[in-house]
């Protein structure tokens, strides 16, 4: 069964952050220049909150707020559950299911060393079971 390490090695360490005093409209920028839904807020090395663009979409838009004067802090959501490295797969799934997220901060001794999405989760497991499939197939035939 695989971990968060193992998809983090699999997927890369890569993360793209943002700080709370960026503007919201500097969020979306480079969540759209790196294709990724969400982004970890840092204030120095200490992770203080995760924006998505269901905070956008949710905090500023309907709210009929400015993105270029709106800061990440005033819509950042601030209780990020975080993972470790060492969780499962199966665990992670059930804690965004469960928080009703989906992106979480992976974290090593007060670190953020990843983040990985519904997608990621899905993608691994899936693969996973189609290689569990592959194998009893072979067993069956031989």
């Amino acid at each position: 069964m695989k971990n968060v390490a193992n998809l983090l090695d699999e997927k890369g360490h890569a993360v793209h952050t943002i700080g709370p005093d960026e503007t919201v409209a500097e969020a979306l920028k480079r969540m759209a220049d790196h294709n990724v839904g969400a982004l970890p807020v840092l204030d120095g090395d200490r992770l203080v909150g995760l924006i998505s663009e269901r905070d956008y979409a949710r905090k500023v838009l309907l709210a009929e707020r400015s993105s270029p004067t709106t800061r990440v802090r005033e819509i950042m959501m601030t209780r990020v559950p975080c993972v470790a490295a060492t969780r499962t797969l199966e665990e992670c799934m059930a804690v965004m299911t469960e928080r009703r997220v989906r992106h979480l901060p992976v974290v090593d001794q007060g670190k953020l060393i990843g983040l990985i999405s519904i997608g990621d989760l899905i993608k691994a497991i899936v693969a996973e079971q189609q290689f569990i499939i592959s194998q009893l197939e072979q067993y069956i035939s031989s």
